[in-house]
């Protein structure tokens, strides 16, 4: 149900996209209206992991921390589309959304290109205890 899920989407994503989410019955929030616009990506990851937000971003950075970092949390959802406007954005990101709702609250990232969705259920590499 849309209720449960809070998204965190990153400064690279339209604002349209933030208010689409917003009337599809979401909970979302730029970076800028959470942290500082210049927030760099440890930090966006770690508020939203404290907060139980599913990131939203084109930076192929998060999941690279991510899966150095072995976390479980939070969910990224990676857009590597060529169009970035926000009319065809929307379309895919609630598809997404939506066929994998049971996932996104577990830990997961959901890379979206133009012909394809992959996902990886998180965390993707345990960090070694020393």
């Amino acid at each position: 149900m849309a209720e449960t899920y809070e998204f965190l989407v990153d400064m690279n994503v339209s604002p349209i996209t933030v208010d689409f989410l917003k009337k599809a019955g979401y909970n979302a929030v730029r970076v800028n209206e959470a942290l500082t616009p210049t927030a760099d990506d440890i930090a966006i990851i770690e508020h939203a992991k404290h907060r139980n937000y599913i990131i939203i971003t084109f930076d192929l950075d998060f999941t690279n921390i991510l899966a150095i970092k072995g976390f479980e949390k939070p969910s990224v959802i990676s857009l590597r589309i060529d169009s970035a406007l926000p009319d065809d954005l929307n379309k895919v990101l609630i598809d997404v959304i939506k066929e994998y709702e049971d996932d996104l609250n577990k830990g997961i990232i959901i890379s979206v290109d133009d012909i394809s969705i992959r996902h990886r259920s998180l965390p993707i590499i345990k960090q070694k205890e020393y």
